[in-house]
């Protein structure tokens, strides 16, 4: 069920628990694993290859989307399908993966998402319910990283139009939205990462600037669409 697929899993010092996830996604799916290494200081790079996956080095830090969507142009130049997401902090658990990935394969989907709504601090919970209100997206879970893309969603966001986008949540699921793409979202259960602190929800100055910038970009694509193509 899974050719030409991609597992895509952007790091950034990770060394903790990037093994860990590539050796579990090789036991559930026969999929190619493609590390894109943002820069790492460590040697998240090196264990990554150690462990079987592929891995593009990045040599600045773009940050968590300019590393997935460096993925996504590299599997699309390489000729896969389909692509799956996963972070590289542990939270995702690879049994998920078939489960996930069913809505694109049975094509009742363009972008199926890990949701796992009990998950987060207050702090997130927070900030979810203020961006849902700010870009009006109707998804439970916005800012699950665990994502299936088929090759449509996989065309935008590689896209010139959807390079400046500063996070992979709301930037992406209003960009998706806007181009009139279907999304469904999957319960998962999510553990706790293994190593560090979210870059995002770890204190208020974070969380406030994020809200700042997200919420800015949600308004200002909320009432956005692409007119739907007509079949000649």
């Amino acid at each position: 069920m899974f050719d030409s697929t991609l597992i895509l899993i952007p790091a950034h010092n990770e060394t903790a628990s990037v093994a860990t996830i590539i050796k579990a996604a090789r036991r559930e799916t026969d999929c190619a694993i493609l590390v894109v290494d943002d820069a790492s200081s460590d040697n998240t790079a090196h264990i990554a290859k150690q462990a079987g996956a592929q891995v593009l080095k990045l040599p600045v830090q773009l940050g968590a989307w300019g590393a997935a969507q460096t993925g996504i142009r590299y599997a699309l130049g390489q000729g896969y399908k389909s692509i799956i997401t996963m972070d590289a902090d542990g939270q995702h658990e690879a049994k998920d993966l078939k489960r996930l990935f069913y809505p694109i394969i049975e094509g009742k989907a363009d972008v199926s998402i890990g949701a796992c709504i009990s998950r987060g601090s207050k702090l997130r919970k927070l900030a979810w319910v203020f961006l849902k209100w700010a870009s009006g997206l109707s998804m439970e879970d916005i800012t699950s990283g665990f994502r299936a893309y088929n090759q449509k969603a996989m065309f935008l966001l590689a896209s010139k139009e959807s390079t400046l986008l500063e996070y992979q949540d709301i930037g992406v699921l209003t960009q998706l939205r806007a181009h009139n793409l279907q999304i469904v979202e999957v319960p998962v259960k999510m553990l706790p990462r293994s190593d560090g602190h979210s870059r995002v929800f770890n204190s208020w100055i974070a969380v406030g600037y994020y809200m700042f910038q997200a919420s800015i970009l949600g308004l200002s694509k909320r009432h956005r669409k692409h007119p739907s193509r007509k079949k000649s």
